[in-house]
């Protein structure tokens, strides 16, 4: 393999012309995951304005394009995913029957080893380091929003007819239900981050917006467009005041959620189910072939899908002191982590510990 390795701002408009074609033709050639927005271009680069290390490997052959590489490297070598803890695909974006050594590439690029936690399928020489593999549940919309909401009738009617009369509630209750797909007005991204931040205290979790970095990535691309790619804020507003948003990724055919949340004010009405169905209605208008609702297991992702993808975590690895080191201290807690997530009877106490933390640690910033 040609490969040569290059910083954000090194690469040229030719290569990222030919990245995204790359990921342009996937649907076509059987490959749709690559088409993520996780794995776009604009996405790496964004990452690069915040986060050191980051690199992009791009692998030639007979001096064209043939795969393109992006990752972040530790002064010891040590490689991570883009995005590592943010991004929800992750993996190496190449032409159709494009083969590779994994550690060979590694190698070249100067890593140790190469961590991942959200691996796109299809990566043969990644997924020979997997620790484990996970549903990523989708939405599937290219046949249009009727077909996608006659499927959810058909394996959920109850969960529909529910969630349809919720939103006529809602109007009802408080004034008119609106939606809007693409929102740039940035005080109601403002609103949904300290939504979610919120959420994220409230059930005791880590919260992401308190690293700046994530706040100025996510600010940087919502004001990022084009046809292949876009930040979009979606929002429920009644009247004029806003009950649920999302913001989220799209390039030509896949949205990919992220962050969304919504006023715990008008949680009997189910806001952020709603919002989902607006959302799938509106894509699907768009020409997207499906919602990626991302890793994890949540109740409402399991009423909204239609099927699943698999997604891996883990990493590969040379036989070097960095790799191994890293491996030795972080592969008990990834462990323990999915043991957790995996049995409902652990599962279940450990989230109800973490939510009366966080209420608690509410109670005693009042």
């Amino acid at each position: 393999m040609d490969i040569t390795v290059h910083r954000p701002g090194e690469l040229t408009a030719a290569d990222r012309v030919a990245w995204t074609a790359l990921q342009s033709k996937a649907h076509l050639n059987g490959s749709p995951e690559l088409a993520n927005p996780f794995l776009s271009p604009e996405f790496t680069l964004a990452v690069g304005h915040w986060r050191r290390g980051v690199r992009i490997a791009v692998v030639r052959e007979a001096g064209e394009p043939a795969a393109f590489f992006p990752y972040q490297r530790s002064i010891t070598g040590v490689g991570r995913a883009i995005g590592l803890g943010v991004s929800d695909c992750q993996g190496l974006v190449h032409r159709p029957g494009f083969t590779w050594d994994a550690r060979e590439l590694l190698r070249a690029c100067g890593l140790a080893m190469w961590e991942f936690d959200h691996l796109a399928g299809g990566q043969g020489p990644f997924e020979a380091g997997a620790s484990g593999s996970f549903a990523s549940p989708v939405m599937d919309l290219d046949q249009g929003y009727e077909a996608y909401l006659g499927h959810l009738r058909a394996k959920s009617p109850k969960f529909t007819r529910t969630t349809l009369a919720k939103e006529r509630r809602l109007g009802r209750d408080h004034g008119t239900v609106r939606y809007v797909h693409d929102e740039r007005d940035p005080a109601v991204l403002r609103t949904l981050t300290e939504w979610k931040s919120a959420q994220y205290r409230r059930t005791g979790r880590s919260d992401r917006f308190a690293q700046a970095w994530i706040n100025e990535l996510v600010r940087q691309l919502f004001h990022t467009g084009s046809a292949q790619f876009a930040g979009l804020l979606s929002v429920l507003y009644v009247d004029d005041v806003p009950v649920a948003a999302h913001f989220g990724l799209r390039s030509e055919r896949i949205f990919a959620q992220w962050f969304p949340a919504y006023d715990p004010a008008f949680a009997k009405y189910s806001p952020g189910l709603i919002l989902h169905l607006r959302m799938a209605e509106a894509a699907a208008a768009d020409g997207i072939a499906y919602m990626d609702l991302g890793r994890g297991q949540k109740q409402y992702k399991d009423s909204l899908k239609t099927r699943e993808l698999t997604v891996s975590e883990g990493w590969v690895a040379l036989r070097h002191p960095a790799a191994i080191g890293h491996r030795a201290r972080r592969a008990p807690v990834r462990a323990l982590r999915n043991t957790v997530l995996s049995r409902p009877e652990l599962f279940e106490p450990a989230d109800k510990l973490l939510k009366r933390f966080g209420e608690f640690r509410s109670r005693k910033k009042e």
